[in-house]
C-alpha cells in the first residue's frame, strides 16, 4: 500500500489592493523608525510591525513617537495612536527635534499624482488658482519628503495618477533627475536621500542612477501591457524583472481581520 499523495493547499485568493499593502509592508523589513500617514501607508506600516519589522517605531504627525496603536488609527488625531507610545509631544517638537534632526529612517507617503522622478502631488488637480479638484494638501508631507532618510510611496496605478507632469509639486522627489536633486539637497541642507520605492497595485518600482522609476517586480496577475497602459511615459523595466510573491494566509488574515475588517481600503 502506497502513501496517498496530498495535493498542496490552493493559494489564498486576494485582491490587488491586498497585494499592494502586503508588498509595501515587506519593503519595510530592516527599517527602524517610520513616519507614517493615514490611509494605505497606515495599513502597510502596521502590517509590517506585525510581520517583517516588529521593532519598527511608528511616528505620527500629531506628535506621537513610538506608537503601538491597539487598532488601525482612523486619522492622525485618533486617540488610539498614543497607545503605548514612547513620547507624545507637540507637532512643532516632533518636526523640529525628530524629523528635521534626521532621526526618521523612512517616511511613508501616498499621493494623487506622481511623475517618473518620484515627485508627488497631493494639493490640486488642475491649475492651482482654479483647480478641478482641491486635495487635502501637504500637511507634513513636504517636510517628510525632504527630511526622512528614505521615502516610500504607496498608491494605485492609473494613467490619471502616473503622469508626465504633476499639476503641483507638493513633495519633491528627484526633481528633474538625480543630479539636479542631489545638488539641491546639498544646497538646502535636506537630510533625506529622496524616494526609494513606489509600491502600486501592479508592481514594485525602485529608482535607477538617473533618479527615474524602474519596475523591478510585477505582481501576480498583472502584465507589462497593463503597466504600460496605466502610466503616462514609457516605463523603464528591469532586465531582471521579478514576480512578487503572493500574500501568505497570515498576511491576509492580519489585513482582513485586524487592520481593515470593513474592507475600506482593500476592496
Amino acid at each position: 500500500m502506497t502513501d496517498a499523495v496530498v495535493a498542496p493547499a490552493p493559494a489564498p485568493a486576494f485582491s490587488r489592493s491586498e497585494m499592494m499593502i502586503v508588498a509595501a509592508a515587506r519593503e519595510l523589513a530592516g527599517q527602524r523608525v517610520c513616519f507614517v500617514g493615514v490611509g494605505l501607508p497606515n495599513i502597510a506600516v502596521n502590517l509590517a510591525k506585525r510581520t517583517v519589522a516588529p521593532e519598527l517605531e511608528l511616528v505620527y504627525e500629531a506628535g506621537v513617537f513610538g506608537a503601538q496603536p491597539a487598532r488601525l488609527p482612523l486619522s492622525i488625531g485618533d486617540p488610539t495612536i498614543v497607545t503605548g507610545a514612547t513620547a507624545v509631544v507637540s507637532m512643532f517638537e516632533l518636526f523640529a527635534f525628530y524629523l528635521q534632526r534626521g532621526l526618521i529612517d523612512v517616511g511613508f507617503l501616498g499621493a494623487a499624482q506622481i511623475d517618473r522622478f518620484g515627485n508627488l502631488n497631493s494639493t490640486v488637480i488642475g491649475p492651482y488658482d482654479a483647480p478641478k479638484t482641491r486635495l487635502p494638501g501637504s500637511g507634513g508631507a513636504c517636510e517628510i519628503a525632504i527630511n526622512a532618510k528614505n521615502v516610500f510611496v504607496i498608491m494605485r496605478q492609473s494613467a490619471r495618477s502616473f503622469v508626465k507632469e504633476i499639476d503641483f509639486r507638493t513633495s519633491p522627489g528627484n526633481l528633474g533627475g538625480a543630479e539636479q536633486a542631489e545638488a539641491i539637497r546639498r544646497a538646502g541642507g535636506w537630510n533625506g536621500r529622496g524616494p526609494s520605492v513606489v509600491v502600486t497595485d501592479l508592481g514594485i518600482w525602485h529608482f535607477d542612477e538617473t533618479g527615474e522609476m524602474r519596475l523591478d517586480s510585477l505582481h501576480p496577475g498583472a502584465t507589462l501591457d497593463e503597466v504600460r497602459s496605466t502610466i503616462a511615459w514609457e516605463p523603464k523595466i528591469s532586465e531582471h524583472l521579478e514576480a512578487t510573491p503572493a500574500p501568505t494566509g497570515e498576511e491576509l488574515r492580519l489585513v482582513r481581520e485586524e487592520l481593515d475588517p470593513g474592507g475600506v481600503y482593500t476592496k
